[in-house]
């Protein structure tokens, strides 16, 4: 099957654009998590800042959304 020009030039796009890595099995916690979240910072960030709240127990703020982005990895 041939590959389209419109594919080819949203492959390249999303190759471009860095991906991070949120991974809990980095961070101690009574649950032993080990969840892995990849993807743009700002969903990454998103989607881990709800599972802080819901799976661990953490209060939204400011400060566990500074602290999970400082977490952030590049994906490799």
């Amino acid at each position: 099957m041939a590959t389209t020009e419109t594919e080819k030039t949203k492959s390249a796009a999303v190759g471009q654009t860095p991906r991070k890595v949120a991974d809990c099995r980095l961070f101690p916690s009574e649950k032993q998590c080990t969840l892995t979240i990849a993807g743009t910072e700002d969903e990454v960030l998103e989607v881990a800042v709800q599972h802080a709240i819901t799976s661990h127990g953490h209060k939204n703020s400011p400060e566990l959304r500074n602290q999970i982005r400082a977490m952030l990895k590049e994906e490799r």
